[in-house]
């Protein structure tokens, strides 16, 4: 079984920059879109950013030109670099996977736990 472990979450200053990390383990077979999304208090979980295996990427247009997504395709590890925090990118943070299961016969989409980002003003 597949499971996704987030890090790098933490408090930071408005302006500030922060990186977060999302690495697979498990028995993996394949992994094709995996990605970034967002919770603030009281709003419904966003995308942030995703990418696809061939290093193929799409942003929330909230975090274009500050936010970059990249990835590791040895080591199922993507990260999310966030430069120029704002007090609206405060959420907790969830890394999501499409990763292939041969028990279905498909690719199902996995959570991880989430990691908290706060930025204050």
């Amino acid at each position: 079984q597949v499971q996704l472990v987030e890090s790098g979450g933490g408090l930071v200053q408005a302006g500030g920059s922060l990186r977060l990390s999302c690495a697979a383990s498990g028995i993996i077979l394949s992994i094709n879109r995996m990605g970034w999304y967002r919770q603030a208090p009281g709003k419904a979980r966003e995308l942030v950013a995703t990418i696809l295996n061939s290093g193929s990427t799409n942003y929330a247009d909230s975090v274009k030109g500050r936010f970059t997504i990249s990835r590791d395709n040895i080591k199922y590890t993507i990260y999310l670099q966030m430069n120029s925090l704002k007090p609206e990118d405060t959420a907790v943070y969830y890394c999501n996977a499409d990763s292939f299961s041969s028990s279905v016969g498909r690719y199902l989409t996995l959570w991880g736990q989430g990691t908290l980002v706060t930025v204050s003003s």
